[in-house]
């Protein structure tokens, strides 16, 4: 857990030396540089910001670089600074590193913040990173494959940008590179598809508990961005002349994705009587007489919920993801995390801003036409999970803001909120007595006691 943290020239913060709780909260106008305080942790743990990959966009003006320290409570020290050519330093215990990946494990960082709340609608990428930070911190063999896997895609890549017509060295050339992105995205998949299979029924309960009337009928899909039953390298020999065409690679790891699908009830056993009339019952040839299937309806989860249903999904996405890393750390005593006594509770508190039967019923046809807490609190007594939540007030209700509040307490986790308002101020209050407020003013953080 983070105990000290100072940041030296980020946008409009000239300085900052701050002492932090487990829980912090930031008050400020908008513009007051509250973000940038959270921009700067997610630069420490991801060397790169969530709002512009360019350093030359958030160091402040006329100054050569940035720098973000910090102090942790077992009395490690991190450090990064971003110049404007975009050269990094990264320091660790006083030691110089020279990849971004030991910062990253000390510093596990999960962001909530507005500009997110569209990645149901926005391209793979966004959705592939959520399984990747999980395999990361998950699989310790994971890391070095994507990395190799990325080098020689960029090579591929470029080869394919630089000629619609190879020559038999250059195709002999890609043919080496594609035997070693086959290997890499075999095992990428094979982690990704461990991690995700983990990762399912956590999603699940938040999504129980933050959109009850939904409970079993919204899961997620993985896909490996290619048929992994067959050798990639066979697959992308196939494509070569289309690649060629277009100057890319366009089936492989890269392009895995993560989808979420809403199922109609019945579904189930819509795809059940669809095996008997199909004539095979596990694989096997079926005698049974064609039954005729009820409508069974899927449908991606995006289309189906209304903007608030969906920003409660993704927050739903990204809030499994914390118990799933700390069980497979063993520092969550209790799996479900969830509790069915409270799940229950909460969905008596949202029932109230959920749609009525008939309401649901309607958007069912539309389709077809067109407080919780954990059974037991952990002491985390390894790494901290960081939680960055920008401006959360402004995108959830109050019952879907004590669900996040809830579970993060529950989890031990160190939660950096920022709020325009002090209305969150009495909910914080219920699960950390002891939160550290701040007061920020054009880049100047001032401790409210």
């Amino acid at each position: 857990m983070i105990d000290r943290l100072q940041v030296t020239h980020l946008r409009n913060i000239t300085r900052a030396d701050l002492k932090v709780a487990g829980c912090n909260v930031f008050i400020g106008a908008n513009g007051s540089g509250k973000t940038s305080l959270l921009e700067a942790v997610f630069l420490l743990s991801r060397g790169k910001s969530f709002r512009h990959h360019q350093p030359k966009r958030y160091i402040q003006h006329h100054q050569a670089a940035v720098t973000v320290h910090a102090a942790l409570t077992d009395a490690t020290t991190l450090a990064i600074q971003k110049q404007l050519d975009a050269t990094t330093l990264l320091r660790l215990n006083q030691n110089t590193v020279y990849t971004q990946s030991p910062l990253t494990q000390q510093l596990p960082t999960l962001l909530i913040d507005p500009s997110s709340m569209d990645m149901l609608e926005q391209g793979s990428a966004s959705r592939r990173q959520l399984l990747d930070w999980l395999a990361f911190h998950m699989k310790p063999g994971f890391h070095a494959q994507w990395l190799a896997y990325q080098r020689l895609l960029k090579q591929r890549n470029k080869l394919l940008k630089q000629s619609r017509h190879l020559s038999n060295n250059q195709r002999q050339e890609l043919s080496a590179w594609d035997k070693g992105i086959a290997n890499h995205a075999s095992l990428i998949h094979y982690y990704r598809q461990q991690v995700f299979n983990d990762w399912q029924p956590y999603f699940e309960r938040c999504v129980a508990a933050l959109l009850p009337r939904y409970a079993g009928k919204i899961s997620l899909s993985y896909s490996a961005g290619y048929d992994a039953d067959a050798p990639l390298d066979e697959q992308l020999a196939e494509r070569i002349v289309q690649d060629l065409q277009q100057g890319f690679t366009r089936i492989g790891s890269h392009r895995a994705d993560i989808q979420v699908y809403w199922r109609s009830q019945g579904s189930s056993e819509a795809n059940a009587a669809e095996t008997v009339a199909n004539g095979t019952v596990n694989g096997t040839a079926s005698n049974a007489s064609p039954a005729k299937a009820p409508t069974a309806l899927k449908e991606q989860a995006a289309n189906v919920l209304s903007r608030g249903e969906k920003k409660l999904l993704i927050t739903a996405l990204k809030l499994s993801q914390l118990p799933l890393l700390l069980a497979d750390s063993g520092l969550l005593a209790d799996s479900s995390l969830l509790s069915d006594k409270l799940l229950a509770e909460n969905r008596s508190s949202i029932a109230a801003k959920q749609p009525t039967d008939e309401e649901a019923l309607a958007v069912e046809g539309t389709v077809a036409s067109k407080d919780i807490e954990a059974d037991s609190t952990v002491d985390i007594t390894g790494f901290t999970p960081i939680v960055l939540l920008d401006d959360v007030t402004a995108e959830l209700d109050d019952a879907a803001i004590q669900v996040l509040l809830s579970t993060l307490a529950a989890l031990k986790c160190q939660v950096f909120i920022t709020s325009l308002t002090e209305d969150i101020l009495p909910m914080l209050q219920q699960h950390w007595p002891d939160f550290k407020l701040f007061h920020v003013k054009q880049g100047v953080i001032t401790r409210q006691d």
